[in-house]
């Protein structure tokens, strides 16, 4: 009995994080997980709650399974986000936040917009929206990668 319990303990600890990918919202924790990884940062702006081209490259890119495998593995995942809604505001301290990462970072305000940085937050390319597969998508993000 105690061997199937932890049969099923393990299926569903390997099954989620398979499935879930970890963003993270604080840049200098971002850049530390990255140092200590040795990983580039991919950090994304968006606009979750209004921005359809956001939402397209969320449903079509970052919650692909494609994706999220790859990511997990070589990337640190970092959302700066702008949400317009009420019921999906962010706290003080994460709007002030977001606003610094764009302040330097996306300063003509695209949504969504993609940078690609090393583990000391140097942009090594940036991208966007485009309609491609996950597999093409993380070869583009690739590409900024030395």
């Amino acid at each position: 009995m105690n061997k199937i319990i932890t049969v099923i303990v393990f299926m569903i600890v390997t099954v989620s994080t398979i499935t879930s990918q970890e963003w993270q919202t604080d840049f200098s924790k971002a850049k530390e997980i990255a140092l200590k990884q040795d990983k580039p940062i991919i950090l994304v702006f968006q606009g979750s709650d209004w921005c359809a081209p956001c939402i397209k490259l969320d449903k079509e890119v970052w919650s692909t399974e494609t994706f999220i495998k790859y990511a997990v593995e070589h990337y640190v995942m970092l959302k700066a986000d702008f949400p317009r809604k009420k019921g999906n505001a962010l706290s003080e301290a994460q709007t002030t936040a977001n606003a610094a990462l764009a302040e330097k970072y996306n300063k003509q305000g695209y949504f969504p917009f993609v940078v690609v940085l090393d583990s000391e937050g140097v942009v090594l390319g940036e991208t966007s929206y485009k309609k491609t597969t996950p597999e093409n998508y993380i070869k583009e993000l690739n590409a900024f990668i030395k």
